[in-house]
Order: C-alpha cells, then sequence, then structure tokens
C-alpha cells in the first residue's frame, strides 16, 4: 500500500507540477492603434520575455495583463480604469524599469497595450504563440475581460450570432466594451451596441459586464486531457477529446490538421507533424478502427449533446531518435461558421527518456556473521530513488532535480539540478525533488541501460571527508578528522572511504506477482542489490525491489551550478 500510494503520488506530480513540452507554434497579427488597445491571446507566449516579444516594435510602450479575481471591482457605465497599484493588473512598461513585474504573455488571457503615436496611426504587431486550447472564466462580480477563437474568414460572427447559445453575455443589462485606441475616457473603451452587426474579433479582448458565471468559449465547448492538448509523449496510445454542442440544433464540426510553424530560436526545433489516427469503434467486433488523418473529416454533435472523438497515434512514423519532437494542429470549424479552434498535438518516440522517481523497498540484509538464519528483514525499508535517462540511453542517480521553465534562452520547460537552473519568473510553479539517501549534489552515470531484462549499475563514492559520510561529525573530537592540533587526518584514522555498487534490474512484471498498469512503458521496476564496502571490515550486501514512474520527458539534463 505504501508503495502504490507514492506511485499515486508521483502521478499528480507529473499531472500538476512537470510542465509539458507543447511546442506548436502560430503566429498571429494585432492591429493596434496609437493609444489603448485590448487584445485577446489565444496562444501561450511565455516562452520569451515582453522585451524580447517587442524589441521589434518600439511604439509598443506599455503592456497591462489582466488577472481576474473573485473581488472585482463592478463598473456601471464604463469599464474600470487601470489601477497600476491593483492586484487585478500586472504591468510591462518599457521606459520603466519598476513597472516591469510582467515579464512574459500566457495563453488564454487578456492584455491592454499602449502605443506611442500620433492620433489614428496603426502598427501590425506579429507574436509568435503555442496554441492553448479555449478556456473562459466568467466571474459574476464585476467585470470580465475575455476573448473568444472567432472564425475571422466568417461573416457570420456577429455578437448575436456568437452569442446565441449564451444570450446572458449581451442581454440587457449586461455591457459590452471594446477599445478602439487613443487616450482613456469617454471615447475609448466605447459601449458595442450594434450584436447584430458587429463582429467578434478573435483578437480583441471585451470587457463583459454580465451576471453570470459560466465557462462559455463558444457554441462548442471541448473537453481535453489537459490544457496540452493531444499530448501523447513517448507511450500514450490513444486520447479522448469531449466535444459539447450548448445550441438547441445539430452541429457539424469539419476536423483536419495542419502543420506547425517553425519553432523560434532557442525552442525546441519540430522533427515533423504527429501521425495522428482517427479511432471509430465498431460496435459488432468492439474493436477500433484506426484511419490516418490525412484531409479533413466531419461529425455531427447532435443539439444540446455531447460527442466523444478518440484519436490514436502511428508510432511506427515517428522515427526512434529520443530527442525528436513532433508537432502539429488539430484544427476545428463549426458548421455555423462562428468558431475556428486549433487544438495542439505532440508526441515523441517512444524511449525511456525523462526523470524518473520512485522507491527503493529494501527487504533483505545479509549478516557477516556466521551462522546467522537467513537474510529477510522484519519489515521493509524504504529509499527514494531519482533517475534521469539522457536521449543517449545514458542513466544517471540524481541527489536532486527540479523540473520548471529552465533561465537559459529560451526558457524551455527542462530539469536541472541546482535551483540556480530555473527561470526565475516561474521559479514557484517548478517542481523540486529530493532524495534524501545520497550524498549532496550528485549526478552519477550508471552503466547499462533501462529497459526490460536490462540493467542499470552505479557506484556512488562517499569520500572520507564528505558531510554526508556516516563516521563524520563536526563537533566531536573522534570523527572530525582532525588530530590533536587541529592538523588534517588522513582516510583510515578517524572516517573512512565509503563506496556503495548498486545494481537495478529492470523485470518484465512486478516482483511481487502484482499487476501494474503501464509496466515496462511509464512504469518500471524491478529487483535491487547493493554491496556497501568501507563501513565494515567484510562488504555488506542488502537488496530489495524498486518501482518508479516518469514524471517528465525531457531527455536534456541542465548540470550547472550557477
Amino acid at each position: 500500500m505504501k508503495r502504490l500510494g507514492l506511485l499515486v503520488l508521483l502521478a499528480a506530480f507529473a499531472a500538476l507540477g512537470a510542465p509539458a513540452l507543447r511546442a506548436q507554434w502560430k503566429t498571429e497579427t494585432y492591429t493596434l492603434k496609437a493609444g489603448w488597445n485590448g487584445i485577446y491571446l489565444q496562444g501561450d507566449a511565455s516562452y520569451t520575455t515582453l522585451d524580447q516579444l517587442f524589441a521589434a516594435y518600439p511604439a509598443v510602450v506599455e503592456v497591462w495583463r489582466w488577472n481576474p479575481n473573485p473581488n472585482q471591482v463592478q463598473f456601471s457605465t464604463s469599464p474600470a480604469v487601470p489601477d497600476a497599484t491593483s492586484a487585478e493588473w500586472t504591468i510591462w512598461n518599457r521606459n520603466d524599469p519598476a513597472e516591469q513585474q510582467l515579464t512574459k504573455m500566457i495563453g488564454q488571457s487578456a492584455y491592454l497595450i499602449r502605443c506611442t503615436g500620433a492620433a489614428g496611426t496603426t502598427i501590425s504587431v506579429s507574436i509568435t504563440q503555442k496554441p492553448v486550447p479555449p478556456d473562459a472564466t466568467w466571474l459574476i462580480t464585476g467585470a470580465n475581460f475575455l476573448g473568444f477563437p472567432a472564425d475571422p474568414a466568417s461573416t457570420t460572427t456577429t455578437f448575436s450570432n456568437y452569442f446565441a447559445s449564451f444570450p446572458v453575455a449581451i442581454t440587457t443589462p449586461a455591457k459590452v466594451y471594446k477599445y478602439v485606441g487613443g487616450d482613456l475616457g469617454p471615447a475609448n473603451p466605447i459601449q458595442v451596441s450594434a450584436f447584430g452587426t458587429e463582429k467578434v474579433d478573435r483578437n480583441t479582448a471585451y470587457w463583459f459586464q454580465a451576471a453570470t458565471v459560466g465557462d462559455f468559449t463558444g457554441l462548442v465547448e471541448y473537453e481535453l486531457p489537459g490544457t496540452a492538448g493531444l499530448a501523447f509523449g513517448r507511450t500514450t496510445m490513444a486520447l479522448t477529446v469531449g466535444v459539447m454542442n450548448r445550441s438547441n440544433v445539430a452541429v457539424t464540426l469539419t476536423l483536419s490538421t495542419q502543420a506547425s510553424e517553425p519553432a523560434p530560436a532557442g525552442q525546441t526545433a519540430i522533427s515533423g507533424a504527429v501521425p495522428i489516427t482517427r479511432r471509430v469503434l465498431d460496435t459488432t467486433s468492439g474493436a477500433y478502427t484506426e484511419t490516418p488523418i490525412t484531409g479533413s473529416f466531419t461529425v455531427s454533435v447532435p443539439a444540446n449533446g455531447r460527442l466523444d472523438l478518440s484519436f490514436g497515434i502511428n508510432r511506427s512514423q515517428l522515427g526512434t531518435s529520443s530527442s525528436a519532437l513532433y508537432a502539429s494542429l488539430l484544427r476545428i470549424k463549426d458548421s455555423a461558421n462562428l468558431t475556428d479552434v486549433f487544438l495542439p498535438v505532440t508526441a515523441q518516440p517512444a524511449t525511456a527518456a525523462g526523470l524518473w522517481v520512485g522507491e527503493i523497498s529494501v527487504n533483505s540484509v545479509v549478516s557477516t556473521v556466521a551462522g546467522s538464519p537467513g537474510s529477510t528483514t522484519s519489515r521493509a525499508f524504504p529509499l527514494r530513488l531519482l533517475l534521469h535517462v539522457d536521449n543517449n540511453g545514458t542513466a544517471r542517480l540524481l541527489s536532486q532535480a527540479f523540473v520548471g521553465n529552465l533561465a537559459a534562452a529560451g526558457h524551455a520547460p527542462g530539469i536541472c539540478t541546482h535551483e540556480g537552473g530555473l527561470w526565475a519568473d516561474t521559479k514557484a510553479d517548478a517542481l523540486r525533488l529530493v532524495s534524501s539517501q545520497m550524498p549532496l549534489d550528485r549526478v552519477i552515470a550508471g552503466t547499462g541501460s533501462v529497459a526490460l531484462g536490462g540493467a542499470v549499475t552505479c557506484t556512488v563514492s562517499v569520500p572520507f571527508d564528505d558531510i554526508t559520510n556516516p563516521f563524520v561529525h563536526t563537533y566531536h573530537p573522534d570523527h572530525d578528522n582532525k588530530d590533536a592540533r587541529g592538523l588534517p587526518l588522513a582516510a583510515g584514522v578517524e572516517s573512512y572511504n565509503v563506496s556503495r555498487a548498486l545494481t537495478f534490474t529492470f523485470t518484465a512484471a512486478p516482483p511481487d506477482g502484482s499487476t501494474v498498469s503501464g509496466w515496462g512503458t511509464t512504469v518500471y521496476g524491478g529487483t535491487y542489490a547493493e554491496t556497501i564496502t568501507g563501513l565494515s571490515r567484510l562488504p555488506l550486501t542488502v537488496g530489495g525491489t524498486f518501482s518508479m514512474r516518469r514524471v517528465s520527458e525531457v531527455g536534456d539534463l541542465d548540470t550547472t551550478t550557477q
């Protein structure tokens, strides 16, 4: 039960703590006017700083991100004026370092942008971003600053049509406002009133005053495994997308795939599109038929109904390079021509690359006393295991690991062995893992391979003067490695060099005969053996079992110590 609890905890870490390796790219162009503008990012641009993002656009001098919370200040005739002292706003000011708390632009968020220039001047700003599934939270208290995945090529995306399945957003006494450039005042923002003719712009953020709560983003709502969309990773073979029709008439969806743009500098290069398939259940045989998605196909979602769409992947087309990243987009348009949604799709070749976390259960200790019966312990002793496998298959034991956005240029999601390797702006969201049975700050390369039937052997050396050596005690004169005059002593006088030879043998099934879902793919384990020298005249031999679960699929390991 203890081991099962650890695996459940690690699964939670994998879902919440480890950043997904999203890398689909799409560039959106925003037309801004001199003065204040409201924009909405359908995708995530947090891979770079605002200084770098707007380096080529000197007219952009301020960016304010709206941080919705339950204590918003309500407005009656106009939206709340941006307040630099309010927690509801985070600011980047090109000319004032004191107002640069905002350093990145995240997806599915609304922003105010101030541009310099003569009245009426326009500027086109292109932002390359990673598409994120539609998401919105409507709060009944105060204002909502939101954007929507409206179809830019459609002529029918008027406010009346777009919000027909969520009329409370535009029905009196609700009010809608938009920014049109110029100084803040009675003429900016202005109220949207011609709901029957004015179109919803997917790149514009609108203020809504509506007494409602909800998650409306469009005619059709999508339920995905996570914000990474269809993330197949290294082992997943099938994923499901839930589709909900909010209207009282059936809706036809047209689905197709689209290639990703090239990755920006400093980001993981894309090896190709993900070879996804459409999975359809044969109710007679109970088996799925899988058809490669090479063009487009349609599905019908009943009125006020739900439909589950199942997608698979042809892993034989991914190649064998463990460092390769495949990424593309799944595009979905509805028959009412209201929404144009891009869902991210990613996959990597199936290898053991990544960070594995688990537990060793020591249940055998061979006695050095002649005639001692057996070696089984009365109860097992747990040891935390941190193992990283790189893209070349080399396994390394770690004392600690940090999973988050890295400090290196590009701030890509990754793994580092020192806290200084993390990007300061997202350090609070990083995951820290520690193996207390290891000496401090160690990265120990092993030999062998992480594979069923394989084994990995590592040697952990603990020098006689290491702070974690069991013989060392800084404040005990018999164990401080110093003589009576305070001069250093050599190894073997008060303290001894200790060596631990560890062997992890990966078995085809759990050693205890149980059944563990994902064994050999997302979960590895087997038997453990360790020989310790230096603690006693004779080598000490212990053994047991181990299991570990992958919490990150990143094969690169940053070991810098800055």
